[in-house]
């Protein structure tokens, strides 16, 4: 039975690993990646009512003292 020659595994398996780092490398530096978001700040918009405008009082007709 004849025996398994493995003398060239290591290069074949270093060859293997180098190449696939290359394009691992290659992949990545083609991407576009995104600035990371910063928070902005928001104004608050004040909610406009009626009420906001003028000022009103409300007369109530039994409280009132004769």
């Amino acid at each position: 039975m004849p025996q398994l020659n493995t003398s060239t595994w290591l290069l074949t398996i270093l060859s293997m690993i180098f190449t696939l780092f290359a394009l691992l490398q290659l992949k990545i530096s083609k991407h576009f990646y995104l600035p990371s978001p910063k928070p902005t700040l928001t104004k608050l918009q004040k909610q406009q009512t009626p009420w906001n405008y003028t000022w009103t009082k409300i007369y109530l007709p039994l409280s009132q003292s004769q």
